[in-house]
């Protein structure tokens, strides 16, 4: 008799049936997924708070903020979900639908993502 992968108990039914039911099947699934799970949904809450401190600062489109002001209220930098490159050679970082692009002395552009914007 096969044994349940995930509990032991004896698996009756179809021969190729690993799993004693459904709560033994999902428990087993969602052990053998938790380390890629855990660093997809850290990845993730991380560019959702840079989506809502890019949002926060920018309620009307577009604004300019210092570097220290992103900074302090949570931003990474290291994390954007796409880039643009403007035909003058402007490169935005996009988190979802709001960007920054780099100016001088530590100053950013936020922009709302355009239809054009593709």
């Amino acid at each position: 008799m096969k044994k349940c992968l995930e509990c032991g108990e004896t698996v009756k039914g179809r021969s190729d049936k690993r799993f004693c039911g459904d709560y033994c099947r999902n428990s087993y699934n969602n052990q053998l997924n938790r380390d890629p799970n855990n660093y997809a949904r850290r990845i993730n809450h991380i560019l959702r708070k840079n989506r809502r401190i890019l949002a926060a600062l920018n309620p009307h489109g577009k604004a300019k903020v210092h570097r220290d002001q992103m900074f302090e209220m949570g931003f990474n930098f290291n994390y954007f979900t796409n880039r643009y490159v403007t035909k003058s050679g402007n490169d935005y970082h996009f988190v979802y639908d709001y960007g920054f692009l780099e100016l001088e002395n530590d100053m950013f552009a936020l922009v709302f993502k355009q239809e054009y914007v593709k």
